[in-house]
């Protein structure tokens, strides 16, 4: 199961389905051969160019006042590079799953859409929605293969046929600890290191009052919603949520693993204590930023750029802050670590019958070479180089943030250029926070495309899941995991399981 991040993949759906209004540009009429359009000028007269309609995600950006996504200066230049006119239509985040199903399902289809989620892309493959790309990438992708590894490409076949252009994870870990070392230093304790340390600095912060006010309004340990933020703890015990992991020579699912009832139990004696934040499952990635920045929090599992976010707004806030990372909790086997995410983004996948099949592989073409631009800004004026520096200008870099949107559909690695970036934007220990948790991520032993058993039975066996916050609540006693995994090998899981070997023995 993918996010690939267990937050976007879990966030509850705020919109209904009958809120949701078509908003595709072109309707297709006719189907193109691969191979039979000639290459794209560019500038030109736009009414002249070709019309390419595209879904994608917003990724939750923004636009400065008089801009949106049709009409911004980064889409402007890949019009104008490309000789294309883009139509981009990007459906709420909330629903953004729900909403391509309501799009393949139209007749109105688009030229291409971007998708996030491996199960959702392995159905429609094989309801033969969707076009094969070999022909289309070898005549006009070159950049795409050269910057995609072959090994990536294999992950998007079926049949020995390409049915997407990947785009790929940079970073593939996301979690690290990070604690108040004022708080550590005022309170007489050391950074923590094993599961037993963490226990004494949690309950410290808790009840100890850390920033001395006088009062018991701190928070010694909190996650968001769906057990966001928890990772370094089920590592503490060798497991891992939504992880395949090797055991005596076959894989097996993390969150069955006894591993996970011990992690869940060591979770609801904080709570049960006190000392796990009351109101985590409420809790979105906003909450938990307005408690760091107001002082509330000393630690927590960060990603490895919330130095940069509210662990940065907290020390502008109070100029004693500071913050330390630290090591991942060591359990009582010696176990440590934290889930990693899947080296695929997303899955840029065009309807079997779109007549600018060619245009759009030319547009991922120019999105993969054009990396620096898309990825950094606009040279000499958002970025400048100083020798073997880059320099950022931090205002024009933020306030055209939304270049992601267009440059994420074809992320592609480029280790030195991502150090210089990462340094560039000031000193947060960014690319030091990447190396660490790339040290420490427990990999997910199952990469493979989704089984048939996934595709059928992932969605109920997810909503299971809602046990494990439950068990950690006290509303249900730790044994409810054993009827857990009992229900879940019953309802799809041991066929899944069996799948999952059968790819497994194949990848020996």
């Amino acid at each position: 199961m993918r996010i690939r991040s267990i937050l976007l993949r879990r966030n509850e759906r705020l919109l209904l389905l009958l809120t949701l209004i078509m908003g595709i540009a072109t309707e297709l009429t006719g189907c193109s051969l691969p191979g039979q359009a000639e290459d794209l000028p560019t500038g030109g007269d736009q009414r002249s160019r070709p019309q390419v309609s595209i879904v994608i995600s917003d990724l939750g950006m923004t636009f400065p006042e008089g801009m949106d996504e049709n009409d911004n200066r980064y889409l402007n230049y890949i019009e104008e590079q490309t000789g294309l006119d883009i139509q981009v239509n990007t459906p709420p985040t909330e629903v953004y799953d729900e909403k391509l199903d309501v799009i393949m399902s139209s007749g109105n289809l688009p030229d291409m859409l971007h998708a996030y989620e491996p199960v959702w892309f392995d159905n429609y493959v094989k309801q033969g929605a969707l076009l094969p790309l070999d022909d289309l990438i070898d005549r006009y992708g070159p950049h795409l293969k050269e910057k995609i590894p072959p090994e990536v490409w294999d992950r998007v076949k079926y049949g020995g046929k390409i049915y997407a252009v990947p785009s790929l994870n940079e970073v593939t870990g996301i979690e690290l600890m990070y604690a108040r070392k004022d708080w550590l230093d005022r309170l007489g304790l050391d950074p923590p290191e094993t599961l037993d340390d963490y226990y004494k600095v949690i309950q410290a912060f808790t009840r100890d009052d850390p920033d001395g006010n006088g009062l018991q309004d701190t928070v010694g340990l909190t996650f968001t919603a769906e057990l966001g933020r928890s990772s370094p703890f089920f590592g503490a015990y060798g497991t891992q949520l939504d992880t395949w992991f090797e055991r005596d020579g076959h894989l097996v699912y993390g969150n069955i693993l006894p591993e996970t009832k011990e992690a869940l139990g060591f979770l609801a004696q904080l709570y049960q204590e006190g000392l796990l934040e009351r109101e985590f499952p409420l809790n979105l990635q906003t909450n938990l930023f307005e408690k760091v920045e107001n002082g509330k929090v000393g630690l927590f599992s960060a990603t490895w750029y919330d130095t940069r976010g509210p662990i940065a707004a907290n020390m502008k806030r109070d100029p004693d802050a500071r913050w330390i990372p630290l090591e991942y909790p060591t359990g009582p086997k010696g176990d440590k670590g934290v889930n990693g995410i899947d080296l695929i983004r997303g899955y840029n996948v065009i309807p079997a019958n779109s007549p600018h099949a060619v245009e759009v592989i030319q547009l991922l073409d120019f999105i993969a070479s054009d990396y620096k631009t898309l990825k950094l800004g606009f040279e000499n004026e958002i970025w400048r180089r100083e020798g073997d520096r880059i320099v950022t200008d931090f205002a024009l870099h933020d306030e055209s943030l939304y270049r992601g949107i267009y440059q994420s559909l074809v992320d592609v690695p480029d280790e030195t250029l991502f150090k210089q970036r990462l340094d560039s934007l000031g000193d947060f220990n960014l690319y030091n926070n990447i190396q660490t948790v790339h040290r420490n991520i427990m990999s997910n032993a199952f990469y493979g495309i989704p089984t048939p058993a996934m595709g059928k039975y992932s969605k109920n066996l997810t909503r299971l899941e809602d046990v494990f916050v439950k068990i950690i609540l006290g509303i249900e006693p730790l044994d409810a995991f054993d009827q857990y995994v009992e229900r879940w090998k019953a309802d799809g899981g041991s066929e899944i399981t069996k799948e999952v070997n059968r790819w497994y023995e194949s990848r020996k």
